[in-house]
């Protein structure tokens, strides 16, 4: 028996002896203080160790060499290849910044920001923070190349180096995915305003063409990765802000963590009696992430959000009522108190296994609702709505022709279902009754279908130098069944797009350590809308293409002054076939058709730089800023030729600048600076809206950071406040392009930008 038992320890003994014990002290790049509680792991196995109190760790290897991960909450996710046993020296910088440590979660494969040939926009958990954290496109709007229209709470859109910007009221030709979820309908749609900041820790966006990857999306994709609190330990915590116009906003969120699990929930509630008629909102939302080690190898997440909104609408207005009464709602959509209402939720489930060093795979299954009523001075909108859909990703890393390589490949599905009534609107014979459903119009259900195939190869040539190739094939088809019968006009068809093939490849090459020069050249494309196919009688045009896009790229990333000073600078074109554009065929009613080429050029620019002042004192400074020529290449409408014309509804040029000034002792200053230029109207380049200048502030206090007592390992305490647009600006925060006016009336091009505008809150946290 002693035998048995001396060989069972041998065993156990050498086994233990052949592990690979790593050791090292982990501290923060400013103030060289140790961090506490930073997450380690690796990437050939979830198990998770943490620092201590002094920053120090032991990781057990199975071999060398090996990644470690570094993760802790405000400072940037780090990878470092350690390949003795020798103690390591990590320093981490605080997140906010410290872009050349960012490493990209939304590209096929994971890699720096660096080392990507693309340009990307990362936006930190701090930087959610920067506004009064109602609307999550505010801080959308500081990105370079990204323009953003802001009509009101629930009145947003996007485009990404111009792309989208002819879209009437919501954000198309732009993807979004919250993790691996599609949060873009599959029709092109994507809606960003009703997710709230509290929920996310951090977004990144892609611009340009990302067909190799996510199939659809000619100006970029947007993805957003939810709250998690990395720190050990259970954490609740309140939140409370009022502002001007009867603000009201209220978050509470409670968090878990330990070394096998990690779940997040947060509840978030946000009202205002809006500063112009007709605009209260209200929104609740409930957000649920977590998770949990799944074996040795592998990790299970979920993911689930639901939001229940109302929101009246003001509308756009005329020129001159903009000018002169900004705070009015246009006409109709006062008497009629038109608003939109829904409630939406999806839920998604991943799995993460690795097979080996080498294999891993990542699967995803998900589902989402939206049921939703509108009404609207012309009509009352019923709409349903339900999709699922699932995304399988495999990664191998192995060396090919001697030197490392990685390759991803995978299939991604998403099938919706639509359900939508038109009412007629009978407000008019009900006086201050608003809105009246009277007798049906319209009743067509839709079901919409897509699947990607996606392949992506990065190979590393020389040490200086790597490749990366990407190709995506897209099928998209859908059926309308007309459901109304009053009328002689069947909408009902089938019909399908031609599948599309879009190719990727990309260059990143190393000048000198930290420096980086890239190229890319990428296709991508973007489907019509349903509403877009039909033609004013009703039916099904066959004959409408999606638009197409190739994008050509230049750009530089690298470090100065001891990685304090990070800059990036990207140069692009893209041209855009088949261009679809909206015709305005009534008040407030458009089709689609295609009609033209368009040219975008321009030149993005990015500089950040941090910079300690004293030993209790660091300052972060950036500036980013566009300048932008996009043109009509050809476009010929109903014999008006605007060839050669500026594009509307986009700036010629953009700066974004800030300075925050952050202390150890507790005290935050976050100050912003946006300008937008002029930019055009209409097609022909005769309406112009004029540039404006921003300017916001915001304080925070945590004073408990200022004593050194028991109190504050566990409790958190933060007292904030803020203006926005300090300087009173009167401008347009966003504007219908080509808005026609009917029955004598002006054009309603419109929608007044919220003038000076004041909030301030209070926050506590605890710690269990």
């Amino acid at each position: 028996m002693k035998k048995y038992l001396f060989l069972v320890f041998t065993i156990f003994f050498f086994g233990k002896l052949s592990a690979q014990q790593i050791s090292g002290k982990v501290t923060d790049a400013f103030t060289n203080k140790p961090l506490e509680n930073v997450k380690i792991t690796s990437g050939e196995s979830s198990e998770a160790v943490f620092t201590d109190a002094s920053g120090v760790f032991n990781f057990s290897a199975e071999g060398l060499p090996v990644n470690l991960i570094f993760e802790a909450p405000g400072y940037g996710r780090k990878i470092l290849l350690a390949s003795s046993s020798e103690d390591l020296f990590v320093v981490l910088a605080p997140s906010e910044g410290s872009l050349s440590e960012v490493v990209l979660r939304s590209t096929i494969i994971p890699k720096q920001l660096l080392q990507t040939p693309a340009s990307v926009s990362v936006l930190s958990e701090e930087e959610l923070q920067r506004f009064d954290e109602t609307n999550v496109m505010q801080n959308i709007s500081t990105v370079p190349g990204v323009n953003v229209h802001q009509g009101a709470l629930n009145t947003n859109k996007m485009s990404i180096r111009g792309v989208g910007a002819r879209s009437q009221y919501s954000t198309n030709r732009v993807k979004a995915y919250f993790m691996e979820i599609p949060i873009t309908s599959a029709e092109g749609e994507t809606t960003l305003d009703d997710l709230d900041p509290a929920a996310l820790e951090r977004i990144e966006i892609i611009k340009g063409p990302t067909s190799s990857v996510y199939g659809a999306g000619l100006g970029g994709v947007v993805t957003l990765f939810p709250a998690r609190d990395m720190e050990q330990g259970t954490k609740a915590d309140v939140k409370g802000t009022f502002g001007s116009y009867g603000l009201f906003r209220g978050t509470a969120r409670a968090a878990h963590a330990s070394k096998s699990a990690n779940i997040t929930a947060t509840y978030n509630h946000v009202e205002t009696d809006g500063w112009r008629d007709n605009s209260a909102y209200d929104r609740d939302s409930f957000t649920l992430f977590g998770q949990v080690l799944a074996g040795k190898n592998g990790e299970l997440s979920v993911l689930g959000n639901f939001v229940r909104l109302k929101a009246f609408i003001p509308s756009s207005v005329n020129r001159e009522t903009f000018l002169k009464n900004p705070s009015s709602a246009a006409f109709t959509w006062a008497a009629a108190k038109g608003y939109e209402s829904y409630d939406k939720g999806l839920l998604g489930f991943s799995y993460d296994y690795r097979f080996s060093e080498e294999l891993s795979n990542i699967t995803s299954v998900y589902g989402s609702f939206r049921d939703a009523y509108e009404p609207r001075p012309f009509d009352i909108l019923n709409e349903g709505q339900s999709a699922l859909g699932a995304r399988t990703k495999f990664s191998l890393e192995k060396d090919i022709f001697g030197a490392p390589a990685q390759l991803s490949f995978g299939v991604e599905f998403y099938n919706e279902w639509y359900d939508t009534a038109t009412f007629e609107n009978l407000y008019e014979q009900f006086e201050d009754k608003g809105s009246v459903p009277g007798s049906y119009l319209s009743h067509n259900e839709q079901d919409r279908r897509y699947y990607n195939i996606f392949l992506q190869w990065n190979q590393e040539v020389t040490s200086r130098l790597r490749l990366e190739a990407g190709l995506n094939l897209n099928a998209t088809s859908y059926e309308l069944s007309d459901l109304y019968e009053e009328d002689d006009v069947d909408q009902s068809g089938a019909y399908s797009f031609k599948e599309v093939l879009s190719p990727r490849i990309g260059a990143v090459y190393t000048v000198t350590p930290g420096k980086n020069l890239y190229a890319s050249v990428s296709h991508g494309f973007s489907t019509p809308t349903v509403a877009e196919t039909l033609t004013p009688e009703g039916l099904i045009n066959t004959n409408l293409k999606p638009e197409t896009g190739v994008n050509y790229e230049l750009g530089f990333k690298g470090n100065f002054l001891n990685n304090r000073l990070y800059a990036e600078i990207a140069a692009f074109s893209i041209q855009v076939e088949n261009l679809l554009v909206a015709e305005r065929v009534a008040e407030d009613r458009y089709i689609g058709r295609n009609a033209g080429k368009t040219d975008h050029n321009g030149i993005e620019l990015l500089l950040n730089y941090n910079f300690p002042v004293s030993a209790n004192v660091r300052a972060r400074t950036f500036v980013n800023t566009a300048y932008n020529s996009f043109e009509f290449n050809k476009f010929i409408d109903e014999e008006e030729d605007f060839s050669g014309n500026d594009l509307p509804a986009v700036p010629q040029e953009t700066v974004n600048a800030g300075l925050d000034i952050v202390t150890s002792f507790g005290l935050t200053l976050r100050t912003t600076y946006q300008f937008e230029g002029e930019m055009p109207l209409n097609d022909a380049n005769t309406e112009f809206r004029s540039h404006y200048d921003l300017l916001h502030f915001k304080l925070a206090l945590e004073p408990l950071e200022m004593i050194n007592t028991s109190i504050n390992k566990n409790w958190d305490l933060e007292i904030f406040g803020g203006v926005n647009n300090a300087l009173d600006e009167h401008y347009a925060a966003s504007v219908i392009p080509n808005a026609v006016g009917f029955g004598g009336n002006a054009p309603r091009y419109f929608y007044p930008g919220m003038p000076r505008n004041f909030y301030g809150g209070l926050a506590v946290g605890y710690k269990f």
